[in-house]
């Protein structure tokens, strides 16, 4: 009788996040998206620890000026340095973007469980999420930030009424899209084989969505936070652009193109800088929405 030889231990799996990691890196688009957008948060949130110049320093006898080794992006009208602007200017509507993003993330997500997964509740929840998609954005935008304007800025400050104006207005008027596509994906999943297994083994509603519906209805989430991350940098920019978002002293990337466009034909470079950081942080968060819509979705993780 021959002796058996000892088993091998089993390989330990390996992690979900490694997948999603190795899933990403391969798409190129998304990984060189990432980068840049990581390089931008970077600029603008630690360049004015490193640059000599201040956004709000006057300096009249360098007004006006071009792209110099003193000043890489030339000048404004008031001497003031535009690449130390255009980093202030990032820091206001980066984190717009973000904050906006969260709010409507948030507010979609929530709707769109609660509407597929609770059958009672879909018809009320889509109706409403079907009038707040017939309400005109942009006007109910300007009449917002006209009516509450005043108040938020005599009681909190003007900067930070301002910007809890522009976040809450943003937020409340993007979240439809993320609240539809949230609620297809749940009930699609409610037929499937593993939550019927779940729901007849008695497990709580609570935990059937944070355990099995949540993590498959990630990937339109993701992908809704990344366009509401660029929605919202653009809705706040133009807003600022129409001169109704934040005071005219203080610095975004919509408000430095408004004051540019008095002097396009003379300075035209001033508009382009502002205008090519927006598109650039837009078309990065774009692809780097790609990116993760792919890795964290489990059906083509793999592939």
């Amino acid at each position: 009788m021959t002796e058996l030889s000892n088993p091998q231990p089993a390989t330990p799996p390996r992690s979900q996040w490694v997948d999603v990691w190795h899933q990403f890196k391969a798409h190129k688009g998304a990984l060189l998206g990432g980068v840049i957008f990581i390089v931008i948060v970077l600029g603008v949130f630690i360049g004015p620890w490193l640059w000599p110049y201040d956004s709000q320093f006057i300096d009249i006898r360098a007004r006006n000026q071009g792209p110099s080794w003193a000043h890489p992006f030339g000048t404004d009208q008031l001497g003031r340095d535009t690449l130390a602007r255009m980093m202030a200017g990032g820091q206001t509507s980066i984190s717009v973007g973000l904050t906006a993003m969260l709010l409507a993330l948030g507010l979609g997500s929530f709707i769109g469980i609660t509407a597929g997964f609770f059958k009672r509740l879909d018809g009320p929840l889509m109706r409403l999420t079907d009038l707040f998609l017939a309400l005109p954005i942009l006007p109910l935008l300007l009449v917002m930030m006209l009516l509450f304007r005043e108040p938020l800025s005599a009681a909190v400050g003007p900067e930070r009424g301002i910007f809890i104006l522009i976040v809450v207005a943003i937020g409340i008027t993007s979240w439809m899209p993320t609240a539809r596509i949230v609620r297809g994906d749940v009930l699609a999943l409610k037929e499937r084989e593993f939550i019927l297994a779940a729901r007849s083994i008695g497990t709580p509603n609570s935990r059937m969505i944070t355990r099995h519906i949540l993590p498959n209805v990630l990937s339109p989430i993701m992908v809704s936070a990344t366009l509401g991350i660029a929605n919202a940098i653009i809705t706040e920019s133009a807003l600022s652009f129409l001169g109704l978002g934040f005071p005219p002293d203080f610095p975004t990337w919509g408000r430095l193109l408004n004051d540019a466009t008095q002097y396009l034909q003379d300075y035209p470079e001033r508009v382009f800088w502002p205008g090519l950081a927006i598109s650039l942080t837009v078309l990065s968060v774009n692809y780097l929405g790609d990116g993760l819509r792919d890795a964290l979705d489990p059906r083509i993780r793999g592939r």
